[in-house]
């Protein structure tokens, strides 16, 4: 082979992409994904629930009575009995509220988005033009959904702290199981829990992003994801179906609570970071598995 075909091999073949390019598609995937209105929405209805709630239980306990339904039981709605008494407790209760429905909801808009939002805007064989590679590109869009995780789970948090300040007192809490704790202790354990909340729904995630690897519309991706969500939640509360119900995502997902108890059960909690983790390896793979297999024609 002479020097000059050597040098046109060379010059063919592909320069892998350096960490500081995919910091950069990460970090555009980023901007464009929340300069979107319809995220902008979406965190507005978010922080809008915690809100509802406070303003709620302050008219419904004005009259001096002490709290809402629920006693001094451990899941979520539950906690709605304490804010009257302690405004971090807003916290708890916003997250308990958002999560069964809000929030999955959110996260199955963004994540059925990913990939067939881009082929139905004939962008997805353009960013494939670029050095980024399909598997580069499919953990990026990953990456940005569970941000996007993160910072609606947060948005609901301080929403909720900042409403529960304002209408309730703060101070030391009692815990579940009766013992007392500082505010500081205690908000260290909400953010906790909102990491929790968090990391629960990245199974959520991962089947999201599936689904639209499968589909070249948006719209369809994101009405699957949200519809086969709401069909889940459904079926976890048939209780003939109590054998297959620790199986489903949605299951432990009010084991948050056990954060809250004086000492914390880790029980349910780590069967529900396990279980996330597993939806998130077979829905990951198999969006892999898809999207690197897959004739991209937009």
């Amino acid at each position: 082979m002479s020097r000059a075909e050597v040098m046109d091999v060379d010059v063919q073949v592909p320069r892998a992409p350096s960490p500081l390019w995919t910091f950069g598609l990460f970090r555009s995937e980023l901007v464009t994904t929340f300069r979107r209105w319809r995220t902008i929405a979406l965190l507005g209805v978010l922080a809008a629930v915690p809100v509802l709630i406070g303003i709620a239980i302050k008219i419904e306990t004005s009259d001096g009575s002490g709290g809402g339904p629920g006693g001094g039981g451990g899941e979520g709605p539950a906690f709605i009995s304490q804010i009257t008494n302690n405004g971090l407790f807003l916290v708890f209760t916003a997250l308990a509220a958002t999560l069964p429905f809000f929030l999955p909801m959110a996260i199955g808009v963004i994540a059925g988005d990913a990939i067939a939002g881009e082929a139905n805007a004939g962008t997805l064989r353009y960013l494939l033009v670029a050095p980024a590679g399909r598997t580069r590109l499919l953990l990026t869009k990953y990456a940005t959904t569970m941000t996007f995780c993160l910072v609606a789970t947060l948005v609901v948090a301080t929403s909720a702290l900042a409403m529960g300040a304002l209408l309730f007192p703060l101070g030391e809490l009692t815990t579940i199981s009766g013992t007392r704790i500082s505010f500081a202790e205690g908000l260290g354990r909400a953010l906790l829990i909102a990491l929790v909340v968090a990391a629960s729904l990245i199974g959520v995630a991962a089947l999201g992003l599936f689904i639209s690897t499968l589909t070249g519309s948006g719209i369809a991706a994101m009405a699957t994801t949200v519809g086969l969500l709401i069909t889940i939640q459904i079926l976890d509360q048939i209780p003939q179906l109590h054998a297959l119900q620790p199986y489903f995502f949605s299951h432990y997902w009010l084991s948050f609570a056990d954060l809250m108890r004086d000492p914390v059960y880790w029980d349910e909690l780590v069967r529900n970071l396990g279980l996330q983790a597993l939806y998130a390896a077979v829905f990951g793979s198999a969006a892999w598995a898809r999207f690197t297999t897959k004739d991209i024609t937009a």
